[in-house]
């Protein structure tokens, strides 16, 4: 199959959350799986440099943008056989130094800049000369790409146009902006309505692909239920029950890439380990604890969360929980940045306990590696969680997760009321951090019986997680007619 996918985020060329892991991933996955792949994403700040042989593609972008004319360039690398990583050169749209904002404020022109991108992509699966027979767009950002698709079908003689499958990685960023921004669309009045783009009366770019797209796939099958749940739906939950009763929306649980994420021979850890041999990951936790400034105490469980430091994710119960527990014998490593209050907070505990608790607020890759890697435990109590990546790479790291039964948790994590004899991690339900006070006295419970902590940790160790299974998933939705 020939296959198109567009991200405003793609690893290892920019990266803000889990979006860019699960797009470069998948794009390779489905290369090294004999399909011919192509994927779309801004050219940003920095990317050229770190990635000299980018060359410059024979083809320029002059496309309408409203009632002006946008233009751009074509760049592209070949990392893999079946591969090609097409970049749009704009530096006016992307040359900045956040990809949607700086100093905790959106980029104004967000909306300019991804209708821009939007129309980039579909002028590719128009013209690219491989034909693709699937554009596969992800989020809000390439939201309108079905829409400009079936628009050029209708109006411009565009035949056998490829299916166009909508990816959502996470529902509550729907890429909301005033009325007038429509026209950059240059789309009729007919897809500005109620089943389709607009959104009490703003245009709403996720709505659209929602509305408009052949197929909608979810990161994780509990999450494709969710999202049809007033609780769960952003306000969509009307449309995505319509969509899910035509049989269009389906939920397909994220994998891992386990070239990057491995316990042997990775360049980020300071000792290998495998499920034959755990010693190593004694000497990676004592390696971590000095890097942090912790006590090297091998006896003493260490805790662990890397995440964008936001409601979502739990940061509030996660304070609260560890305000009653850090009084146990524990530590905690925390690796995030986002919510100045939250920072703020995780600051106060690291002064309070010093020789308990450790916080860096930045983006490190390295660092998240050998956090995941030194745990005992990991910690994800998120309000809600389309999929999630840090409890599966914790997993293969033998770091047992606690995390909240929601989304991709649940459907990644196997807790002992689950399956005892394949339990991998440690659930609970209510949002509070009581509950989640509760997991963490479960995870001290374990950590007394070594050989039930091995027994966590080699059942996660074994889990498979990989794209390439996953693939087969993936193709099951581009087909469904």
């Amino acid at each position: 199959m020939k296959i198109l996918l567009a991200s405003s985020e793609v690893h290892p060329y920019s990266k803000t959350g889990g979006l860019a892991d699960a797009a470069g991933a998948l794009g390779k996955s489905l290369a090294e799986a004999g399909h011919r792949v192509g994927i779309v994403t801004p050219l940003y700040r920095g990317i050229r440099e770190k990635f000299p042989a980018l060359r410059r593609e024979d083809w320029h972008f002059d496309l309408p943008l409203g009632s002006k004319r946008a233009s751009a360039e074509l760049w592209a690398l070949e990392p893999a056989k079946g591969l090609t990583v097409y970049f749009i050169h704009k530096p006016e749209y992307f040359d900045r130094a956040g990809i949607y904002g700086e100093n905790g404020a959106d980029h104004p022109d967000n909306g300019e800049r991804f209708i821009f991108f939007s129309k980039c992509v579909v002028n590719l699966a128009r013209y690219l000369p491989w034909q693709p027979e699937v554009v596969n767009v992800s989020d809000w950002q390439t939201g309108l790409v079905p829409a400009l698709v079936l628009h050029q079908s209708r109006t411009e003689g565009w035949g056998n146009r490829p299916r166009v499958c909508l990816t959502i990685h996470n529902l509550a960023y729907q890429g909301y902006f005033p009325r007038s921004v429509y026209a950059l669309t240059n789309l009729p009045p007919e897809y500005f309505i109620a089943e389709g783009a607009e959104h009490f009366g703003k245009l709403n770019c996720l709505k659209a692909g929602i509305a408009f797209a052949d197929m909608i796939t979810t990161v994780s099958p509990r999450y494709a239920r969710e999202i049809t749940t007033q609780e769960y739906g952003e306000g969509l939950d009307g449309l995505l029950r319509k969509r899910q009763g035509q049989g269009r929306l389906t939920g397909i649980l994220n994998g891992v890439d386990y070239d990057e994420w491995k316990t042997t021979g990775n360049p980020h850890l300071p000792a290998s380990f495998s499920v034959g041999d755990l010693a190593g990951k004694a000497a990676v936790k004592s390696a971590l604890q000095r890097e942090l400034g912790l006590p090297a105490n091998p006896t003493c469980p260490l805790f662990g969360t890397i995440t964008r430091l936001a409601e979502q994710k739990g940061m509030d119960i996660e304070l609260g929980a560890l305000e009653e527990m850090l009084n146990a014998d524990l530590q905690f490593a925390l690796l995030g940045s986002g919510s100045a209050d939250y920072e703020r907070e995780f600051r106060k505990l690291a002064r309070r306990f010093p020789a308990r608790v450790a916080v860096r607020h930045a983006y490190d890759h390295s660092l998240a590696h050998r956090i995941e890697a030194a745990c005992d435990f990991y910690l994800m109590p998120s309000r809600f969680e389309p999929c999630g990546l840090n409890q599966m790479y914790s997993l293969r790291y033998g770091t047992i997760p606690i995390v909240r039964r929601t989304g991709g948790l649940d459907d990644s994590v196997v807790d002992v009321a689950d399956n005892a004899a394949e339990a991998t991690g440690i659930k609970f339900s209510t949002y509070s951090g009581p509950a989640l006070a509760k997991g963490i006295r479960k995870a001290l419970a374990i950590y007394g019986d070594k050989s039930l902590v091995e027994h966590y940790q080699l059942n996660g160790m074994r889990a498979d997680f990989s794209w390439g299974r996953i693939v087969g998933e993936y193709l099951k939705a581009y087909s469904r007619r």
